[in-house]
C-alpha cells in the first residue's frame, strides 16, 4: 500500500513537473496572443517607468484661454476660460485589476507629466467609458465627491464605493456645469466603440463629449473607431480642437481607430486642431509604440500645426 502511495506521489510530481515545463515553453515560445501578453508582462516587472519629457504649470495658465496639457494615455488637463476638466484620469503605473495592494495590467511606459497631488483644483472629471485604461478606479478613489464627475450610462456601478457622485450622460442628452468662473455645457455623443468591463457582461454605454463655454467648443472623441457620427457633429461647431485616441488599432480596427482615420473623423466635425491621445503610455495591442504618432504626422504632413500635442507633459495653448 506504502508502495503504491509513493508511485502515486512519484508520478504526480513528475506529471506536475512535465505539465509546469511545458507551459513555461509555451509561454517563451508560441505567437498566440495570450503567450506573448504573457511575455510582455514578464518582460514589464523588470522594466523602469521612464519620466514625462516636459512637466505642464497649470498654475500659471491664463483663464482667458483655452490651453491643454497631455498628462498621459487618455488623460488630458484643460483649462478651458478658466474651467478645469480632467479626461480619463488613469495616473498610476499599471492599469487593470485593482487587487487592493496593487493593480494587475499593463505597466506604463512614460511616467504621468502631473502626480495625482500636482493636479490643480478640478471642475470636472469627464469619463468616457468604464475600460480599466479610461475608468482607473484607484486614481479615481483620491477625489473627493465635491469634484463632478460626467460618466457614461450604465456605468455609476462602477464606481459603488468610491466617494463619487457620477452623473450619467446618454447619446445626445447634454448638462450644465455651473462653476466659479461661469458654466461650462456638456453634451455626450455616440462612437464606435463598446463598454463592457471584465468580468461583468453588461453592455455599458461609451461616449464621445461636446464642451461647450463662452462661445467655443471641444470635442473630447473618447475611445472610437471610425464612424460617420463625427461628420453630424460639423454643423454644430465649429470647434477649435478634437482630442482623439489614435492607438491601439492591430489588431483591435474594428473598435480603434487608426491615426488617419482620426485625421479623417476630426476634418469631417470641422476642427481645427487635433489632440492626439491614447498612445505612448501603454502598449495595449501589437503596433510599435511610437507608429501611431509617426503616422499621424504623415497623414498631416501638409499642415504639421495642426498636431496640438506630441509629447506626454506638453502644453498647447489654442490661438485666438
Amino acid at each position: 500500500m506504502r508502495r503504491n502511495r509513493r508511485r502515486f506521489l512519484k508520478y504526480l510530481g513528475l506529471g506536475a513537473g512535465l505539465t509546469a515545463a511545458a507551459g513555461t515553453w509555451w509561454a517563451a515560445t508560441s505567437q498566440r496572443r495570450p503567450a506573448r501578453w504573457l511575455r510582455r508582462l514578464a518582460a514589464d516587472a523588470r522594466r523602469s517607468i521612464l519620466a514625462a519629457p516636459e512637466k505642464p504649470v497649470p498654475q500659471s495658465w491664463p483663464d482667458n484661454t483655452i490651453t491643454l496639457a497631455w498628462i498621459g494615455h487618455a488623460t488630458v488637463l484643460i483649462h478651458f476660460y478658466g474651467v478645469r476638466i480632467l479626461t480619463d484620469p488613469a495616473l498610476g503605473s499599471r492599469v487593470g485589476i485593482s487587487l487592493g495592494l496593487g493593480t494587475a495590467g499593463p505597466k506604463r511606459y512614460v511616467a504621468p507629466a502631473l502626480t495625482r497631488k500636482e493636479l490643480p483644483p478640478l471642475d470636472l472629471v469627464l469619463l468616457s467609458h468604464a475600460h480599466m485604461d479610461h475608468m482607473d478606479l484607484p486614481t479615481l478613489a483620491t477625489f473627493g465627491p465635491e469634484t463632478p464627475v460626467i460618466t457614461a450610462r450604465k456605468t455609476q456601478d462602477v464606481l459603488a464605493g468610491l466617494p463619487l457622485r457620477p452623473q450619467e450622460l446618454a447619446w445626445g442628452e447634454r448638462t450644465v456645469l455651473r462653476t466659479a468662473r461661469g458654466e461650462l455645457e456638456i453634451e455626450a455623443f455616440e462612437v464606435k466603440h463598446w463598454g463592457a468591463r471584465w468580468p461583468s457582461e453588461v453592455e455599458r454605454g461609451y461616449n464621445g463629449y461636446i464642451l461647450r463655454r463662452e462661445g467655443k467648443a471641444l470635442i473630447f472623441g473618447g475611445d472610437t473607431a471610425r464612424t460617420p457620427r463625427f461628420g453630424e457633429l460639423r454643423s454644430r461647431g465649429p470647434f477649435e480642437a478634437a482630442i482623439m485616441p489614435i492607438a491601439a488599432y492591430r489588431p483591435w480596427i474594428w473598435n480603434h481607430c487608426t491615426p488617419e482615420e482620426a485625421v479623417e473623423m476630426a476634418n469631417a466635425a470641422g476642427a481645427r486642431f487635433l489632440v492626439p491621445v491614447h498612445h505612448q503610455t501603454f502598449k495595449l495591442s501589437e503596433e510599435p509604440l511610437n507608429e501611431p504618432l509617426e503616422r499621424l504626422e504623415a497623414a498631416l504632413a501638409a499642415e504639421p500645426e495642426r498636431v496640438a500635442l506630441r509629447r506626454i507633459g506638453e502644453t498647447w495653448v489654442c490661438p485666438v
